[in-house]
């Protein structure tokens, strides 16, 4: 879920349907918590299409003897800008984490963040990239937000499709091989050209696992991608792509040519 300039108010302070933001701080005091071992995604960068994607968020939290663990809720959050609570963007976990005992002081947590695309209030293209994460927990007196607890990804997309003919063709022959790359447009929410990448052309003999790379060419500004070889044996050929700073990296499934 983002959170914008309006942004959500608690509705009781353990029933919540959604966090809030820093703007919206309640007055006391905050849960006197510490989040640690924050895990977004297992580790690895949140890939998003055109469809919403949840991913998952394990957690840890330490709280005072004194504080019951049915006593305030936490979440995650990942945002950019100057710190969490002065962020350019924000967004948080739709529901507060479900949390178990590991002590009668630290809790280990669960959550989920949600992105969808296409709308007013969902992820737009310029948000690819590099995010901070951060936490925040909720009690009877008081929102706590914490930042610093690493970095992640939230990364567009990509496709990758390759065609290689003739097939069958003779052995010394020349082989031509097609493709498109292209990448989410969160905010068209269709898949468009990714222009002017360079993408590798490489090859997996029939007989073999490993596929070597044989040149490396540009995308046109459509995104297209046409280049030749010369046929030597039986195999398969593929476009991939490394994968840039806000997309993941792609290859296609490898295209086999028969050589007679």
């Amino acid at each position: 879920m983002r959170i914008r300039a309006t942004v959500a108010a608690l509705s009781g302070a353990l029933a919540l349907t959604a966090f809030v933001a820093p703007a919206a701080h309640a007055a006391g005091s905050a849960p006197n918590v510490t989040f640690s071992n924050m895990k977004i995604n297992k580790g690895s960068s949140m890939v998003v299409g055109t469809a919403k994607t949840s991913f998952a968020v394990t957690y840890t939290v330490t709280h005072p003897s004194s504080l019951k663990a049915t006593d305030f809720a936490t979440g995650p959050a990942i945002y950019r800008g100057t710190s969490v609570t002065q962020p350019s963007d924000l967004f948080v976990s739709d529901e507060p984490g479900t949390c178990t005992a590991a002590s009668t002081t630290v809790l280990n947590c669960k959550a989920t963040l949600n992105f969808t695309v296409g709308g007013d209030d969902d992820l737009i293209n310029s948000e690819a990239g590099s995010w901070n994460v951060g936490g925040i927990a909720v009690g009877q007196n008081g929102v706590k937000w914490v930042g610093g607890l690493g970095t992640t990804k939230v990364l567009r997309a990509t496709k990758l499709t390759v065609n290689a003919t003739p097939e069958p063709v003779k052995k010394g022959k020349t082989v031509t091989v097609t493709g498109t790359l292209t990448r989410a447009n969160w905010e068209s929410n269709k898949y468009g050209a990714y222009g002017s990448q360079s993408v590798k052309l490489q090859f997996r003999a029939k007989t073999s696992s490993t596929y070597t790379t044989l040149k490396t060419i540009k995308a046109s500004s459509t995104g297209a991608l046409k280049t030749t070889t010369t046929a030597t044996v039986d195999g398969y050929y593929r476009y991939s792509f490394a994968g840039s700073s806000t997309s993941p990296a792609v290859s296609a499934t490898g295209d086999f040519v028969d050589v007679q």
